[in-house]
């Protein structure tokens, strides 16, 4: 079964769904409130500490400290403890201040420009160094309420430090001619004090549009071949699939080449949400793979009049033909049907994990069963025969 299924990869097919993760959407705190939480409860320690102490001033030693022999034996119980901790949480090490490479060269003329494009390549790294650099999830709502309070701040940070980029290059720049740029920007200053929420319970977790509403959690990512095999399973907290093609490629190849196979996807079709058309260039230039993506959702009666591109027009045609439709239409036969045996057949309506790395792996571990089924399920059948 093996050989077969790692044999039929002329087409991969790659799709998203929406996972609830182990958050509740309730507890979405902006920054104002998680920080009174916190003082809220720094005051009470404060008020305990004088009920408990008194006169004293509370940073006396304890009992079991005040000689050597009970200064030994605690620290190695503190120690013993503190490696159970990091075993259970997979506590890393402090995350460092995000280094950001905002370059003109590569933000002006792509897509919308302006103000906007700089904070959003600010955010874009800052969420890039954040799946780089994991931060582990705490089990304490102390712990967990500082790494939401953390979050807030270092979002607020990075968009001043965008903003101050984006106004240096409008106070340097030149056009073609040497001239300075046109009339200045409209003014702009960013919010005192942090804006925006993240949720106390896995501040890894977003609110994702579905259906009927929104879900807080995850968008988990798969590429199968026409077996329905799992090729390559990633998570992301970002509501779209826009800016997912090349990561979900490239994670492909990478499963591929760990797994000692040598043949490579000879096209990849994705649905209208991958529309990404840096991201096809990527793929078919530097993987040479061909990309099939419907620039429209197949519910539209007429095209977007945005997407009036050479590309859109071809990819239109192409997928017009009878060729392109029977080779298309069987994205919904092979990435479809997973996640609905996964939801429906299995259960998994969320995840359990807490934190990027966590529900990563509880994924990973999902999408693992579902091929050793499939696997075991074809040895019964040829055994049978």
């Amino acid at each position: 079964m093996t050989g077969r299924v790692w044999s039929t990869l002329a087409w991969c097919r790659s799709d998203g769904t929406r996972i609830a993760g182990n958050a509740s959407p309730e507890v979405n705190y902006g920054f104002e409130q998680i920080a009174r939480e916190i003082v809220e409860e720094t005051r009470a320690t404060d008020e305990a500490e004088d009920e408990a102490f008194g006169q004293e001033r509370g940073d006396e030693l304890p009992e079991p400290l005040r000689t050597p022999q009970g200064r030994r034996a605690f620290f190695r119980q503190a120690k013993q403890e503190r490696e159970r901790e990091d075993e259970d949480s997979g506590a890393a090490e402090p995350e460092p201040e995000v280094s950001l490479e905002l370059d003109a060269n590569s933000i002006v003329g792509r897509g919308r420009g302006g103000r906007g494009a700089w904070l959003r390549e600010g955010k874009r790294q800052l969420e890039q160094h954040r799946w780089e650099r994991p931060d582990a999830i705490g089990r304490g709502r102390s712990g967990r309420l500082l790494l939401a309070a953390e979050r807030l701040q270092a979002d607020h940070d990075v968009e001043c430090r965008s903003n101050a980029a984006y106004e240096h290059y409008r106070a340097t720049a030149r056009d073609r001619l040497g001239r300075h740029l046109s009339r200045p920007p409209n003014p702009y200053e960013p919010p005192e004090l942090p804006v925006g929420k993240v949720n106390t319970t896995d501040p890894d977790s977003r609110p994702i549009p579905i259906g009927f509403g929104f879900v807080q959690g995850y968008n988990a990512q798969a590429a199968v071949n026409e077996d329905q095999i799992v090729l390559a399973a990633e998570i992301t907290n970002t509501s779209t699939d826009f800016s997912q093609l090349g990561p979900m490629v490239t994670a492909t190849l990478g499963e591929l080449g760990r797994g000692g196979i040598d043949q490579r996807p000879e096209a990849v079709a994705a649905d209208a949400g991958y529309w990404n058309e840096q991201h096809m260039d990527e793929v078919v230039a530097n993987q040479h793979i061909p990309v099939l993506v419907a620039p429209d959702k197949g519910t539209r009666a007429t095209p977007k009049r945005w997407l009036s591109s050479a590309r859109a027009a071809w990819m239109r045609s192409v997928l017009g033909s009878d060729h392109g439709h029977q080779r298309y239409r069987k994205r919904k036969q092979t990435v479809e049907p997973l996640f609905g045996n996964t939801k429906h057949n299995s259960g998994v309506s969320r995840f359990h994990r807490r934190g990027r790395t966590k529900v990563r792996l509880e994924w990973r571990l999902l999408m693992m069963t579902h091929n050793l089924t499939k696997i075991h399920r074809h040895q019964l059948a040829a055994m049978a025969a």
